[in-house]
């Protein structure tokens, strides 16, 4: 009876892939657009109507960001985790040492207005912001969850405040504090102020350099790392320890006479050695 039950689960599943595949094919027919899925979680970089995304030197973009299209990135330029810059419709100019923070979302305009996006040097996108078909020149910085809108200008040394939302068309003059929805300004920044957007620029370049090195790690070296992590929360002082070296080494092999790891070879060699530096 189980032999007999078999046959027939193993006939029906055939008969629904067979079935799925069938219409699959429907569906795919009466597509008007035609669309084959073919991301991963991984891919970071997409092309668009045969257009790909140019990266510059030394650029963060987290496994989780995605950059579509039309996007030029500037050395030395972050994408942070979540974030997506979408250049395809029109073109997305990103400069150096820029980053675009967690969840951001960078993209352009061409049905209603034509509008590209050009992002300056040095410029700071808070997490959660949308900047959308407008122009934000170099040291400027946009705060967590503001939005800065089709045909919007801001200028050199800028802030906008954090939640703010900088209407279509509105020109921020350099130097400037903006903020409110719609945002107005506040005031003129301050010396110090200014001074921060550049030290705000590099803090983050610094950062993403450290998250570049983890992301890039493969899964040998993270086993690795757990592995010499777990070795040294146990060891005991008085234990040997292989990541210290000893002074009395030969031929960076270790000691002769003491138990380790690797080979000694040519120990012969090693004493010869040992002998001529006393």
């Amino acid at each position: 009876m189980s032999s007999l039950a078999a046959r027939v689960a193993v006939a029906a599943s055939g008969a629904a892939r067979r079935m799925g595949a069938m219409l699959d094919g429907m569906g795919a027919g009466m597509e008007v657009a035609k669309y084959t899925e073919k991301l991963v979680p991984s891919t970071r970089f997409v092309a668009v109507d045969g257009v790909a995304p140019k990266a510059g030197t030394n650029n963060f973009v987290a496994p989780s960001a995605s950059v579509i299209g039309g996007v030029t990135l500037g050395e030395h330029s972050s994408v942070w985790y979540g974030a997506t810059v979408r250049g395809d419709v029109n073109t997305v100019t990103i400069g150096k040492k820029t980053s675009i923070g967690d969840r951001a979302v960078v993209h352009v305009a061409k049905i209603q207005g034509d509008h590209a996006t050009s992002i300056g040097d040095n410029v700071t996108i808070g997490a959660g912001a949308v900047i959308h078909a407008c122009t934000i020149e170099d040291l400027c910085i946009v705060g967590e969850s503001a939005q800065v809108l089709d045909g919007a200008v801001i200028g050199t040394n800028s802030i906008v405040e954090a939640g703010s939302v900088v209407t279509p068309g509105t020109k921020i003059p350099s130097g400037q504090l903006w903020g409110g929805s719609p945002a107005k300004k506040i005031r003129e920044l301050t010396s110090e102020e200014i001074a921060s957007i550049s030290e705000t620029a590099h803090d983050t370049l610094e950062l993403a350099f450290l998250h570049s090195v983890e992301n890039a790690k493969d899964y040998k070296t993270l086993i690795a790392e757990e592995e010499d992590r777990l070795d040294r929360e146990l060891r005991k002082d008085a234990w040997f320890d292989p990541n210290i070296p000893d002074p009395d080494e030969v031929l960076g092999q270790g000691l002769p006479g003491r138990i380790f790891n690797s080979t000694l070879t040519h120990p012969e060699e090693g004493l010869k050695m040992k002998e001529k530096s006393k």
